[in-house]
């Protein structure tokens, strides 16, 4: 059975039926919906089930443009697999979050749905150009949830989503058919560009560099992140839930997948440079969130703090030649991928449903929530625990690897960005203080806690947040057994 093509292209399927069938309510769009990111999650947990090898697994193969040597082609590893079981995870609660969305529901869901088909075959591609295509198709779906459900200045945010993440496109393109022409035979496999990397010398340093823009943008690092705030702050609650829990990953799965396996020469000469900056971004970020009142825009800053933690872990990688130390730092890189996904994923969740109630999220406006909104408060303070790196939780083992790796390669580098960690915490315990603690103000008491929909979407990413913290190994040895084969 083709379980990884069924799971990937099952969301399709539904999207497809959606507007086929244009259900005349709400509810009936919902349950469709719901029923195929369902079906998908099932697939996905039977191909983890069926595990991974050192290499690529549970391939499957079609002939697609043979003379071109482009195939339909999918398979997972240890760094895939985790971002798959992801991506079907933070759809499906999206969905379930946005149970109470009625205006133009078909649409709504079919957009999502399509969206998790092009989210979930760019992380299993193995062909260069069907890699593109889904990459690409992500955009499109994208553009339009920000743009039909977004807030106020929706389509200014979606437009410049749209264009910068297009612009990051470019290079992408141009670096596949550098590694094309440089592959004998032709071929756009990517095992092959893996096994064997084609390109060397000048040719390998364009390549990193178009390939270093392209996912830059996407991740995104300083100074590539100026789309992200406004992208996350004017999309609908579960538009920012997958552009921060998946669509981010993109960028930094391209970090690993072309970048530090496809020209690993051009990144090891030029990953001090590449570590510094993803250190800056990291702190950039960290200090940024400080000074926002907003909180989902305290959120997505925080977001450009924890991605330059996976590009310095990826780049720490790139630079040593000591397979355990490298392998240390693409765990807890691959590791924060899903971390951040699933903790940030719920802090979004919350937020979007505090604004849904109090009709804003600046800080200062709030204060007391806690007594009349205990679980919408505690399950905040637990999500942002978790984002702080606090022991027990998600982020901490992330973190410990990422930092464990880097500093066996650059102690200042390590010691100088583990000062995000602190700001962090500030910014966290200041925005629970400020929002959640004191005394409750008048106009805020009347306010309804999490409903059945908020709590389903939000406790299974909590619980995830938990079980990775406590208890890691299952998921790390997934990744390692990947990441301890990577490198020369």
């Amino acid at each position: 059975m083709p379980l990884l093509s069924l799971t990937v292209f099952v969301p399709l399927l539904g999207a497809v039926l959606l507007v086929l069938l244009r259900p005349s309510n709400a509810r009936a769009a919902h349950r469709l919906g719901l029923a195929a990111a369902c079906l998908s999650l099932l697939g996905a947990v039977g191909v983890g089930l069926r595990g991974v090898g050192p290499g690529f697994s549970q391939v499957e193969e079609i002939d697609w443009i043979p003379s071109l040597g482009s195939a339909y082609r999918v398979g997972v590893d240890g760094i895939s697999l985790p971002l798959f079981l992801l991506t079907t995870v933070l759809f499906l609660v999206s969905l379930v979050f946005s149970t109470r969305v009625t205006d133009r529901t078909p649409a709504y869901v079919a957009f999502f749905l399509m969206l998790e088909t092009t989210c979930l075959g760019a992380f299993v591609a193995l062909d260069l150009v069907l890699f593109y295509v889904f990459f690409e198709l992500t955009l499109v779906a994208m553009y339009f949830i920000i743009a039909g459900w977004g807030h106020e200045d929706r389509q200014r945010a979606a437009l410049l989503f749209f264009l910068y993440t297009l612009l990051g496109s470019l290079p992408i393109l141009l670096g596949i058919i550098a590694l094309y022409l440089g592959a004998d035979p032709h071929t756009f496999d990517m095992r092959q560009m893996v096994a064997s990397p084609p390109l060397a010398g000048f040719a390998g340093a364009l390549t990193f560099v178009a390939f270093l823009l392209g996912f830059g943008i996407k991740t995104p690092v300083f100074p590539l992140h100026t789309w992200l705030p406004a992208a996350h702050v004017e999309a609908p609650t579960a538009g920012s839930v997958v552009l921060a829990g998946v669509l981010l990953k993109l960028g930094t799965y391209g970090f690993v997948r072309f970048i530090l396996q496809m020209t690993p020469e051009a990144f090891r000469a030029a990953a001090p440079w590449v570590a510094t900056l993803a250190s800056f971004s990291a702190l950039y970020g960290a200090f940024v969130a400080l000074a926002q009142t907003d909180l989902k825009r305290l959120v997505a800053y925080t977001s450009v703090n924890h991605m330059g933690y996976v590009v310095l872990a990826v780049a720490a990688a790139a630079a040593t030649t000591e397979p355990r130390v490298r392998a240390v730092a693409i765990d807890g890189a691959v590791l924060q991928m899903v971390s951040h996904g699933v903790v940030t994923g719920a802090l979004f969740l919350l937020v979007g449903a505090l604004q849904d109630r109090a009709g804003t999220r600046e800080m200062g406006a709030f204060g007391g929530l806690l007594r009349g909104m205990p679980l919408l408060g505690w399950a905040f303070i637990v999500a942002a625990f978790a984002s702080l790196g606090l022991p027990g939780l998600a982020h901490f083992p992330a973190e410990f690897q990422i930092f464990l790796g880097t500093f066996g390669v650059w102690p200042l580098a390590a010691a100088i960005t583990v000062i995000g960690i602190l700001v962090t915490a500030g910014l966290y315990l200041r925005a629970i203080q400020i929002t959640f603690l004191g005394e409750v103000g008048e106009r805020w008491r009347a306010l309804p806690d999490l409903g059945r929909a908020d709590l389903w979407a939000v406790m299974p990413l909590l619980a995830m947040a938990l079980m990775i913290g406590v208890a890691p190994g299952s998921l790390l040895n997934v990744i390692h057994r990947t990441a301890s084969s990577l490198g020369p």
